[in-house]
């Protein structure tokens, strides 16, 4: 299934979406691609079938926040702890994100009309060569476009994250980059600068969305 899901809204759909409309709406969302094992066994089928049919909702997802004109958006998509698992559903999902980036790939065009700009974030270098390669050439396809953007968090959590901020933080006031008395100090050494805090998180799997409101989601551990 494509990233971007084209076509008019159903009567049905632009009803909701009037609704929604009507009350406050957030510039930021995140959602916690979890639950898809559990849809999978539900549904008596492969795990990895669970994990292409949540991409698929995903992609519904996506659709929803452009026609919202929520601007940005952060999946949380595949956590370090993840890599825990067996190595066939690890193979499976590395499969799976290799699919879906040479598709994105393929859709330079949608991406462009709608200005989205992709970037992905985490320790990309524990992922397979091939597939860095993929993510690299997404997000220098993408770079330049500005009207709306996609984060996808890979190979990510947030204590990894904070772990490698402390490093370089400590390595920038060694290097005399960074003055240890500057009151934001530790934002500097954080990767997310560029976006906003997320006004609500969401927990989305194969089979349904459930939403809840902080200042800041909590990362994918599933």
């Amino acid at each position: 299934m494509s990233w971007i899901k084209e076509g008019e809204l159903s009567l049905w759909e632009r009803f909701c979406a009037n609704i929604i409309k009507a009350g406050p709406m957030p510039k930021h969302i995140a959602f916690i691609m979890d639950g898809n094992r559990r849809y999978a066994k539900k549904c008596q089928v492969e795990r990895q079938e669970g994990h292409s049919q949540g991409f698929n909702k995903l992609a519904e997802t996506l659709r929803w926040c452009l026609n919202l004109g929520i601007l940005e958006v952060t999946v949380y998509a595949f956590s370090i702890e993840n890599f825990k698992r067996s190595k066939s559903e690890v193979d499976g999902l590395m499969d799976l994100a290799r699919q879906k980036f040479t598709r994105l790939m393929e859709e330079q065009e949608k991406l462009q009309k709608h200005g989205v700009c992709i970037r992905v974030l985490g320790d990309l270098h524990l992922l397979p060569l091939d597939l860095q390669e993929l993510i690299a050439q997404a997000i220098q396809a993408t770079k330049n476009y500005n009207k709306c953007f996609l984060n996808v968090c890979f190979a990510y959590t947030s204590r990894h994250e904070i772990s490698n901020a402390v490093r370089e933080m400590a390595w920038g006031v060694e290097q005399g980059l960074l003055d240890p008395r500057y009151s934001n100090l530790a934002q500097a050494g954080l990767k997310f600068l560029s976006s906003s805090d997320p006004s609500t998180s969401a927990s989305q799997s194969a089979e349904i969305i459930g939403v809840s409101y902080h200042t800041q989601p909590r990362c994918s551990t599933f």
